[in-house]
């Protein structure tokens, strides 16, 4: 059985629990949240890691996403849970966790802690989580970029990063010898 804390939209706990079931998220009581922390995976060479979602999951099965996470167990606070979920997700063990947005989503009840990760790992050193991810690939930036405009990308996870895209792409311009 796995629990989560509720949150107001203040972002504090509420005091309630809420006990996971598959998809019974969409059926928190209105202002009720739980806390979800993704975490976009940067290597030291400048790759990023895209993970392939198990198809079992209730939210977006089989899509590829440029990040590890998920929700917050109660008790957790929100670095403890990105820890956790990296390290459960990927394998990989992680310190420094640069704060890249804070987002509520009424739809899915959730509260969004997401965070930019720099890692020095074997690239082939990942693990996958069984029920959790079936594939793993790294990409360079355009790659990452390409990902996040085509199709298979998830909307509401670019919505969250939009700010750290768009300095890629400026970042990409300048490169190519764009004007600023």
């Amino acid at each position: 059985m796995e629990l989560w804390d509720l949150y107001d939209r203040d972002g504090k706990v509420t005091g309630e629990t809420w006990e996971r079931k598959h998809g019974n998220y969409q059926i928190i009581p209105d202002g009720r949240y739980h806390m979800v922390c993704d975490i976009l995976v940067r290597h030291v060479d400048g790759t990023y890691l895209l993970t392939k979602r198990d198809m079992s999951k209730d939210v977006y099965p089989g899509y590829w996403e440029a990040s590890a996470g998920g929700s917050a167990v109660a008790g957790e606070d929100p670095i403890t849970c990105a820890k956790r979920e990296l390290f459960e997700e990927t394998g990989i063990t992680a310190e420094e966790f640069q704060l890249v947005g804070h987002s509520f989503r009424d739809k899915s009840h959730s509260m969004f802690y997401s965070y930019l990760v720099t890692v020095d790992c074997p690239k082939d050193s990942i693990v996958l989580q069984e029920g959790e991810t079936t594939e793993y690939r790294w990409v360079d930036a355009m790659g990452l970029l390409e990902y996040v405009d085509s199709e298979l990308a998830i909307k509401t996870h670019n919505d969250r990063y939009a700010a750290y895209f768009a300095m890629l792409r400026e970042e990409k311009d300048v490169d190519e010898g764009g004007e600023r």
